[in-house]
């Protein structure tokens, strides 16, 4: 190893970069791209106590695992950090300056309007071929068709077949960050090699979710192929890379395939969404301390990430996931952003989002509290749909104001309360989750949920 390296506290992730095949009895074997946490420095400074997936501890070596890190906040990850958008030919040109065969880049097409240009240099002077758009398919000869541009770029890196020199070298737009180097860089990479897809067990905004194999432990997947998706979709991952705590469904890395396809592997939650489960078990099954359970679950969740100033936007039981052994996790980060960022309100669940966060797109940790007090009422009605009787379009105007929705059937007074205080019209009137969790806290303690 070169030089001393920092000790890595305990808890650090890391993923294996190597094969290690222990020869001690005390050493932990592992294969490349296994995730394993760190549970102490030994007396060598060059190798750690660690455990894995399993449960399983031993010694490995520090210079076989790399530390994983959050993704860097505020740069922007690109699928294609060779596409520079609108410049003219002359831009483009000066761009690739000095000349270097191979040196490329990919704008829009001024004079085609929704066509793209292939700018190459070569041996001095810069070429620029159309790529034709038609019937969903792109093409420069009208010979070999791609799906997207990243297949088109993969293609002619591979073989010049038929332009001046194959493409060696993008040319990245500033400021942005090729989406592969970034993950690899903080330990996120995984190899699609090493992943089984097994079957389609559900739809998300983005593409199917998939059952996979991964080393052995079961896995969800989440597969993108279009690039315009996969672009929104890598927002999502950096998120996830940021974040760690026992009631967030967890990340276990990022496959971006050369081709354009992205998937990003997650643990598998083996009983479904929280509304799904709610609705198949029913009051015979599920009893009060359950659904508190399942209530102090989520409100971790959410206290872990106001304390680290972010905001969910999307909360509900549909994008609460249930594990095997039956704890509730929030999942579904495709709108979760830092604190104080806006954004478009087209696309937002009506009956969860706070009225502030729909009129002057205002979302805060006050907005997700909001959303916490519509997820409980879901948890006490076994997950019917809130307002039920009152169609969508009066929603908004009849809580604006003042309407709340009555307690389920069943709920406890004391759980009720809760509900109303995070419906408070005044944002600042609402509590914290910190004040939440206590408060759920104090009803579990005191039995007070029977």
């Amino acid at each position: 190893m070169s030089g001393v390296q920092a000790v890595w506290p305990s808890g650090t992730e890391c993923i294996a970069k190597y094969n290690f095949h222990g020869t001690a009895d005390q050493d932990l074997s592992f294969s490349k791209g296994d995730v394993l946490t760190i549970i102490s420095v030994t007396k060598d400074p060059n190798w750690y106590k660690a455990r894995n997936k399993v449960g399983r501890e031993g010694i490995i070596p520090a210079n076989y695992v790399q530390k994983r890190e959050g993704v860097k906040a505020g740069i922007k990850l690109s699928l294609m950090p060779w596409f520079h958008g609108k410049i003219t030919r002359e831009q483009a040109e000066r761009l690739l300056y000095p000349p270097e065969t191979g040196l490329f880049l990919v704008r829009e097409s001024t004079n085609y309007p929704g066509d793209y240009t292939l700018c190459v240099s070569c041996e001095g002077k810069v070429e620029h071929y159309r790529i034709i758009y038609s019937s969903s398919k792109l093409s420069i000869d009208e010979e070999v068709y791609f799906e997207n541009l990243m297949q088109l770029v993969e293609h002619y890196t591979s073989d010049a077949d038929g332009l001046c020199t194959r493409l060696i070298k993008p040319k990245v737009m500033e400021g942005t960050v090729a989406a592969q180097d970034e993950f690899s860089r903080s330990g996120w990479s995984l190899n699609m090699k090493e992943l089984k897809l097994l079957q389609t067990i559900g739809k998300g905004e983005f593409g199917d979710v998939m059952l996979g194999d991964y080393h052995g432990n079961k896995v969800a997947v989440k597969g993108i192929k279009n690039d315009a998706t996969a672009q929104a979709f890598l927002a999502e991952a950096s998120v996830m890379t940021q974040l760690r705590h026992s009631n967030l469904v967890q990340m276990l890395g990022v496959i971006v395939e050369e081709k354009g396809g992205l998937y990003i592997v997650t643990e598998y939650m083996a009983k479904g969404s929280l509304v799904d489960y709610l609705r198949s078990r029913g009051r015979s099954v599920l009893g009060g301390d359950c659904l508190l359970k399942f209530s102090l679950d989520v409100c971790e969740a959410m206290e872990y990430l106001e304390a680290n100033n972010f905001v969910h936007r999307d909360l509900a039981a549909r994008n609460v996931l249930v594990s095997e052994d039956n704890i509730a996790k929030v999942s579904d980060f495709g709108l979760t952003k830092e604190a104080s960022s806006t954004q478009d309100t087209g696309k937002l669940p009506v009956k969860w989002t706070a009225p502030e966060a729909l009129r002057e797109k205002k979302f805060s940790t006050k907005s997700d509290v909001w959303s916490f007090g519509i997820l409980l009422w879901e948890i006490y009605s076994f997950g019917r749909v809130p307002y039920p009787r009152i169609p969508l379009k009066d929603v908004v105007p009849r809580v604006e104001k003042g309407y709340k929705m009555e307690a389920p059937d069943g709920c406890p007074q004391i759980v009720y309360e809760v509900m109303k205080k995070c419906w408070n019209l005044d944002p600042t009137h609402r509590p914290s989750f910190l004040q939440l969790r206590e408060q759920l806290e104090h009803i579990k303690a005191s039995e007070l949920y029977l």
